[in-house]
């Protein structure tokens, strides 16, 4: 027995196909996101030092 049905099952999918594809979306390239993950890097160690 499934305990989530096929059709809750589909909209989950969507809607996390959704969520990645706006998340890709908002780097245009491979090296915006190397950026964003490097200052976010870099904020991180910028709040440990202070």
């Amino acid at each position: 027995m499934s305990v989530v049905s096929k059709e809750a099952r589909v909209i989950l999918m969507m809607g996390l196909l959704v969520l990645a594809s706006l998340s890709l979306g908002a780097c245009e390239t491979m090296e915006g996101a190397g950026e964003d993950i490097e200052d976010a890097g870099e904020a991180i160690q910028k709040e440990a030092s202070d």
